[in-house]
This record gives C-alpha cells, structure tokens and sequence, in this order.
C-alpha cells in the first residue's frame, strides 16, 4: 500500500505543533483529517492550504473532553475516506500557572478528562478500526506526551505535568496490548516549544524565561516535533513501539 492511500486524523490539528503534523502529513502523502474544538476557520484554513498543495483534507470537529464527540469525530472520518492507518493524540490542554495547593477540583477534573481520557477514549476509537482483531489491517498512533511528565512543572503545571506522565503509562501499555494486532503506539515528549499554548497557560514570555536553561539556548519549532511524529507513523520506525522520544533541546 502506498502512503498516498492512507489516512491520518490529528486532534488539536488546526494550530501550533497539530498543524505541523498535518501539513508534514500532506509531504508524506497521507490524506489528512484535521480535528478542532471550535477554531472552525483556523482548520478551513488549513484544509484549503493543504488541498491547494494538491492533497486531500477534511476538517472534523470535536471536543476530545466529550466521549460523544470523539465517537462523531471518528464517524466523520469514516465517511470521508473510509479508514484510518495513522493517529496522532495532539489535543490536550494547559491552565493558568498556579501551585498544587491553589487548585480546585473543576480545574484538576477538566485536565484529566482532557489530557488523559479523551486520549484513552480517542485511542479506543483508533484500535477498533486499525486493529487486525476488529478486521482492521494495522496502523500506528503516536501521543503527545511533555517534557514536564518527567519534569514535574513545580511551581506552574503540576497538574498538566501528571496528566503527560499518564500519556507515557499509557503509551507503553497500549503499545504491548496492541503488538499482534498490527498497531504500533509510540510517544513524543515536546519540551519548550515556540507555540501558543504559553500565551494560553498565561505565561507569553515563558520561552525568553527559560531559555537560558535549555542545553541548546533555544526553544524548538512545530515543525522539529512533527518530523519525529511523521517518523514515528512511518515504516521507517517499523520495529518501534511503546518508545517515547524526547524533541526537548536535551533539557
């Protein structure tokens, strides 16, 4: 099977290290679903980009935090090119900057729902129809973890730094479960990344902040996250699951 035949789905897709990966995902050859929350025209943006490089594209929405949402955001998939061969479990969130003892339970119970179980819930919705057990012929999911799950985020995202640590369980009992069924399931860790999920945590300096603290005295572009997910998803890592791959400037 050529890769111009298959289809990838990102969540999150329409903006910052999501939308990277879709339009890597079009130099690959993959026909492209993008999902959105409820930035409809930053994903109609990137469709029609990605139809005028001469790809195929839809954008699909979906809020990943509702499990009816997710099971809608497959079935749209479904009917528009009527399989799935590669996954990338981008969405997720970040909150306010704020200490362990200065959160409530709305916040922590959004984090979790998010991060953690529509990742569980998008996944299950992939397996049934990439694994050879449900008559699926194979595929790959790659999720998108942090450098704070082995960081911890003191002081700013401990709550968003143990929903990554979930991902990274989460990531290598998936890929064993999956292993016979044609699937692999790997993960990468971003670390300071120039994107806006910063200005949305309510930190928009955060990158010049840190900087100084990053071996490379950088911080790294979507693009440099997608070309490991793009090579995760490829045949190129066919003996690669359950890995978890660090694109952190060695931090």
């Amino acid at each position: 099977m050529s890769a111009a035949q298959k289809v990838l789905l990102v969540t999150g897709g329409s903006r910052g290290i999501g939308a990277a990966i879709c339009r890597l995902g079009l130099e690959a050859g993959y026909r492209v679903a993008v999902n959105y929350a409820s930035n409809k025209a930053a994903a109609d943006a990137l469709v029609a980009e990605i139809k005028d490089g001469g790809g195929e594209a839809v954008a699909v929405r979906g809020d990943v935090g509702k499990e009816t949402d997710i099971v809608a955001m497959f079935g749209a998939v479904d009917r528009a090119f009527g399989r799935l061969d590669a996954f990338v479990n981008n969405a997720g969130i970040v909150d306010v900057k704020a200490r362990v003892d200065e959160m409530d339970v709305a916040r922590l119970e959004r984090m979790m729902r998010i991060n953690v179980v529509g990742s569980f819930l998008c996944a299950r919705e992939a397996v049934k129809r990439m694994s050879t057990r449900h008559g699926g012929s194979g595929g790959a999911i790659v999720n998108i973890s942090s450098a704070a799950a082995t960081l911890g985020s003191p002081g700013e995202y401990v709550d968003y730094a143990a929903s990554k640590g979930a991902i990274d369980t989460f990531t290598i009992g998936l890929a064993r479960e999956v292993a016979l069924e044609g699937i692999r399931v790997n993960a990468v860790r971003p670390g300071i990344i120039d994107t806006d999920i910063h200005a949305s945590g309510g930190q928009p300096d955060r990158i010049e902040r840190f900087r100084d603290l990053l071996p490379m005295k950088r911080a790294g572009t979507a693009d440099e996250v997608a070309g490991a997910v793009l090579y995760l998803l490829s045949d190129a890592a066919s003996y690669t699951t359950g890995a978890i791959l660090n694109v952190s400037g060695g931090r």
